[in-house]
């Protein structure tokens, strides 16, 4: 009778293990749903628009060097200076895709690369960036400083169809996505110059990223901005 009753109890344990097992499976994410699905970053923005015109660049952070974790994470990478003949500033441009955001690979934010890599951040604050009449995207604003050089810096980063703000609000955007059982893409956007005065930094900068934007073909602006935004800036104006 004992011998019964313990087969009959590890039966039941044995479902609940298997059943257990199940639904974590059914949890884990496993759907692809990549923002940017033909094409590359470098064909979509264009490395020359109205009076600006670019140059390939290397990344000054090394984001992407050989065998770093970022090489994983990131399956493109667009680095360029952008300057213009009507603007003092050269702006200088990383866009980092990658096509895969999991707990292991998930973009890195720049307030956490830039003193990585010596830098002291002096300014760090969300702002919301208009990008169109009623469009405007939830980024973050720096100042960075290292040995005689001072960099004044916007960005934005996208998870799926998620902007997140801040370093906790992408692992809990993150988590979201996860729940529906996605896996998706994610770009950081960074813009940045450099010069003393961090006004002239900031107006140049929020010239320039609608410019930019509005120069890209509108069914490929949400790879930047997430669908809904994309969708809203289709008349903007440059």
């Amino acid at each position: 009778m004992a011998t019964g009753m313990i087969a009959r109890r590890d039966l039941i344990i044995g479902a609940a293990c298997v059943a257990a097992a199940a639904g974590a499976n059914a949890l884990k994410p496993h759907r692809l749903a990549p923002l940017l699905k033909t094409g590359s970053l470098a064909e979509i923005v264009p490395a020359a628009f109205g009076d600006w015109r670019s140059d390939d660049v290397g990344d000054p952070l090394a984001i992407n060097g050989p065998g770093t974790l970022s090489a994983r994470l990131y399956n493109q990478l667009v680095t360029r200076v952008y300057r213009s003949s009507a603007a003092a500033t050269e702006i200088m441009v990383l866009l980092a895709y990658g096509g895969q955001q999991t707990d292991e690979l998930q973009l890195h934010r720049p307030e956490i690369c830039y003193p990585a890599f010596g830098f002291t951040l002096v300014r760090n604050e969300p702002i919301d960036l208009p990008v169109a009449a009623s469009v405007k995207l939830p980024a973050r604003r720096l100042i960075a400083e290292g040995e005689g050089h001072r960099e004044s810096i916007i960005y934005w980063s996208r998870i799926g169809e998620y902007l997140p703000a801040s370093g906790g609000q992408q692992r809990k955007d993150r988590l979201e996505i996860a729940l529906q059982g996605i896996i998706p893409d994610g770009l950081l956007s960074r813009f940045s110059t450099v010069t003393e005065d961090p006004n002239q930094a900031w107006q140049a900068l929020e010239l320039f990223i609608p410019a930019l934007l509005g120069a890209i073909q509108p069914q490929y602006r949400k790879v930047l901005v997430g669908t809904s935004r994309g969708e809203a800036m289709s008349n903007l104006k440059v």
